[in-house]
C-alpha cells in the first residue's frame, strides 16, 4: 500500500505526514510505517533516502536530508525543543514567551547514516558521509566522513571505497539500482 501516492516515494498504511505541502521529495524514498513527519517549515528529502519505522521528525523548523542518507529505526530529529537550562519552563500548554525554545534548522548530508534510536537536536549539521552510532544524542555539528558515538568521533569512514561503490552504482542500469519496493 502506498498511502500518500507521492511519485517515486513509498509510504505505508501507518506512515503519518502532516504538512505534506511543505516537503520536497526526491526519487526512490522509503518512509516506513509508524514514521511521523510534522512539516511546519520546508523539509527537503533527497534521492534514495530511507526513513525507518518509529522515527519522528518534528519541531517546526527546516530540515534537509541529503541523497543516500538513512535515518534508522526509532530516531528523533528535533528542529526545535525547549531549553530548560536558563529561564524557560513549561511545555506546549504554556505561552511561548515563558518558554526558552531553541528552534534552528538541521542538515543531514549525503551518504549519512543516523543509527537506531538516536536523537539529533536543533542546529546540528551532520557532514557528508558521517555515521552516528545507535542510541546517540547529537548536540553539535559533526565533521564529514567521521564515525560518531554521540558527539565523540571514534573513527573515519572509507570515503574512497564509498565513492568507488557509488561509481559502480551510477554505471548500472537504473532498474538495477533500486530496492525491491520500486521494482
Amino acid at each position: 500500500m502506498d498511502k500518500y501516492n507521492i511519485p517515486d516515494v513509498q509510504t505505508f498504511e501507518y506512515t503519518k505526514i502532516i504538512g505534506l505541502e511543505n516537503i520536497r521529495f526526491g526519487k526512490y524514498v522509503i518512509i516506513d510505517d509508524f514514521v511521523l513527519i510534522y512539516a511546519k517549515e520546508k523539509i527537503t528529502i533527497g534521492n534514495y533516502v530511507h526513513i525507518a519505522n518509529f522515527t519522528s521528525i518534528t519541531g517546526g523548523n527546516k530540515l534537509i536530508i541529503g541523497n543516500y542518507a538513512a535515518i534508522s529505526q526509532g530516531c528523533r530529529i528535533l528542529t526545535a525543543t525547549d531549553d530548560f537550562k536558563e529561564w524557560g519552563f513549561g511545555n506546549s500548554t504554556v505561552a511561548n514567551e515563558y518558554r526558552n525554545i531553541k528552534s534552528t534548522p538541521i542538515s543531514i548530508g549525503e551518504f549519512c547514516i543516523i543509527g537506531a534510536n538516536s536523537v539529533v537536536l536543533p542546529g546540528v549539521s551532520v557532514g557528508e558521509g558521517a555515521t552516528v552510532g545507535a542510541s546517540s544524542v547529537v548536540t553539535k555539528s559533526l565533521e564529514p566522513w567521521g564515525i560518531y558515538v554521540g558527539n565523540k568521533k571514534v573513527g573515519e569512514r572509507d570515503k574512497e571505497e564509498v565513492f568507488r561503490n557509488y561509481e559502480k552504482f551510477l554505471q548500472s542500469p537504473e532498474i538495477e539500482r533500486n530496492g525491491k519496493l520500486f521494482k
